[in-house]
């Protein structure tokens, strides 16, 4: 089963996110569509949309796990491939964090080319050949390319302020905390076959665990286990197990009555509204922080949004509105990928628009201008054969 609501909540919150990534071109963009800074007790519209993301990856979980297991894949193999999608995540989350910090200077190539390359080099390792019209004899060798260009990429890396550091995780990245969810929440989805109970307590606990980070009994790991502090922080798998949870209430409730669903789900919006207003003045709303209202503030907005789109798309079959940004929702990864390519090569092009153009409202109009011209290029890819697939 596919629902409409889960892809177009997908490409609303991916064309979103290239919007508000391109806040950093524009000049005087209201404080309310800005980034929450760590100190403030405080939401803005953006950090709202990576949340949303983690969100929709625990809603497609249970669809994503189920139909293989219709198709016949077997656990093991569903795990192989949640344990190589999960790294493949991390691995690229790691590389794009690290251009952020990059110093260009000491880079024989600048940070710049390096930013192309590297986006170039995912595009050849992950690009789904199989629907490609590349040649398969060329699939291998190019796969292959794309990882000697990665080696190349580390191997001549230099970050920091000075170039004293090299390649480090830091906070992973969007997709490498995408991927660290994706991970934990699928593998006991898939082992706990499922079960209701078990992915409510899953929920529970990650809750709980958001709530310990912010305390002195927060757990501290040492030496190779630092980095799944991720996953004991709670907050990041806790936006996934929501998603997830939403779509096991559908799927349990769907049969009897739509209505039941979108009740549950708006109950599960409020109480998780009540908890967040109620626990702010202990943690905050931060994003940076990743506190428990945090993330539960966004998982209500999460369990509404999913209950109004799938009464608009799936049960009203309202969906044309929808058709200009289909390609964000099911070529995501494309999408997302393709500003590293865009924005090294305006620097190299020397591409610059006239001030009036990156300021104010008529700023904002054109980075959405942007967004959609990404999203554009992306459903002319797609049609074309080329689209990244984990």
């Amino acid at each position: 089963m596919r629902l409409n609501s889960i892809d177009i909540l997908r490409a609303l919150t991916m064309v979103f996110m290239i919007w508000v990534n391109d806040f950093w071109t524009l000049d005087n963009v209201p404080k309310w569509l800005l980034h929450a800074k760590a100190s403030e007790d405080y939401l803005g519209f953006s950090d709202i949309i990576f949340p949303l993301f983690l969100f929709i990856v625990g809603l497609s979980i249970p669809f994503a796990i189920k139909n293989r297991l219709k198709k016949g894949d077997s656990r093991a193999s569903i795990a192989k491939h949640i344990l190589i999608r999960s790294f493949s995540l991390l691995f690229i989350g790691v590389f794009m964090v690290n251009y952020e910090t990059a110093f260009s200077e000491g880079m024989i190539i600048g940070k710049y080319l390096w930013c192309m390359l590297m986006a170039f080099a995912v595009f050849l390792i992950w690009i789904h050949y199989k629907r490609s019209p590349i040649p398969k004899k060329w699939h291998l060798p190019l796969q292959v390319l794309g990882m000697l260009i990665f080696l190349f990429l580390a191997l001549i890396y230099k970050g920091g302020a000075a170039g004293e550091h090299w390649m480090r995780p830091q906070w992973w990245g969007i997709l490498g905390l995408i991927g660290w969810a994706y991970l934990a929440n699928a593998l006991i989805f898939l082992y706990a076959r499922g079960n209701f109970a078990i992915m409510i307590v899953v929920w529970i606990l990650f809750n709980l665990l958001s709530v310990l980070a912010q305390t002195d009994f927060s757990l501290e790991l040492n030496g190779p286990f630092r980095y799944f502090s991720t996953l004991i922080g709670g907050t990041i798998p806790g936006l996934t197990s929501a998603g997830i949870l939403a779509s096991l209430i559908f799927e349990r409730y769907a049969k009897i009555s739509l209505k039941q669903v979108y009740s549950i789900l708006a109950v599960l919006g409020i109480v998780c509204l009540v908890y967040a207003l109620g626990t702010r003045p202990l943690w905050g709303i931060s994003k940076l922080r990743a506190t428990p209202s945090w993330l539960a503030v966004c998982s209500a907005m999460g369990f509404f949004l999913f209950a109004l789109l799938h009464f608009i798309a799936d049960k009203k079959k309202i969906t044309k509105w929808a058709k200009i940004i289909a390609p964000a929702g099911t070529a995501t990864l494309t999408c997302y990928m393709l500003p590293y390519i865009i924005y090294p090569m305006r620097t190299f092009v020397g591409f610059t628009l006239p001030d009036v153009l990156n300021t104010g409202v008529i700023g904002l109009l054109g980075s959405m201008v942007f967004a959609l011209l990404v999203v554009a290029i992306t459903g002319w890819l797609e049609k074309k054969g080329i689209k990244l697939k984990l």
